[in-house]
């Protein structure tokens, strides 16, 4: 059976994110409105502009609808923005923004501003080889609860992490030719 995964379509990267799909051979969807996450065996909240988004989702009403999605025990990737969305704690973007779906403590733009965007090759915790990490105006994990698993570092900052069904990553899992990210996390669906 085909997993069909929706990428929110509000703001960001989410045509990389289907395309990434598409070559994994998964059926993919945008969600736009609270109807489109009918159906989905998973969802990808896609970087972008943490604050643009949580903004669009409060104005399209998806608000409660992906809040509902999490409590039905649905596995959710928050990538970079998407990340932030997710976390419970993050000192520039408002309560109010935030999903609060994994309990972490999240710097925006932890790794500076655009200019200092960087790739690296990154040791993830359950993927044998390093992953392609692209990082863009990068978040990172201050700190995690003690129910989320630490899945990956760099240079001392906690870059991905998971609980049993959120999977988030401070980089773009989707803008190299490295997959396996995204492979981890349909892994999560079964």
């Amino acid at each position: 059976m085909t997993k069909k995964i929706g990428v929110l379509a509000l703001q960001g990267a989410v045509t990389e994110h289907l395309q990434a799909l598409n070559k994994l051979g998964v059926t993919s969807t945008a969600v736009k409105l609270p109807v489109d996450l009918d159906g989905l065996d998973g969802l990808i909240i896609p970087g972008g502009e943490s604050t643009a988004i949580g903004r669009l989702i409060r104005e399209q009403h998806l608000e409660e609808p992906l809040r509902a999605f999490y409590a039905a025990g649905t596995a959710i990737i928050g990538t970079c923005a998407g990340l932030i969305l997710c976390s419970t704690d993050s000192d520039h973007v408002p309560e109010e923004l935030r999903l609060g779906f994994i309990d972490i403590a999240v710097e925006r733009n932890g790794f500076g501003r655009q200019v200092d965007s960087f790739e690296a090759l990154l040791p993830f915790e359950g993927i044998a080889e390093p992953v392609e990490a692209v990082f863009i105006r990068a978040p990172y994990i201050r700190s995690v609860g003690k129910e989320v698993r630490v899945l990956a570092s760099i240079d001392g900052k906690i870059v991905a992490a998971e609980n049993d069904q959120i999977l988030v990553t401070a980089f773009h899992p989707e803008l190299t030719d490295d997959l396996s990210v995204l492979e981890y996390f349909l892994e999560k669906i079964g």
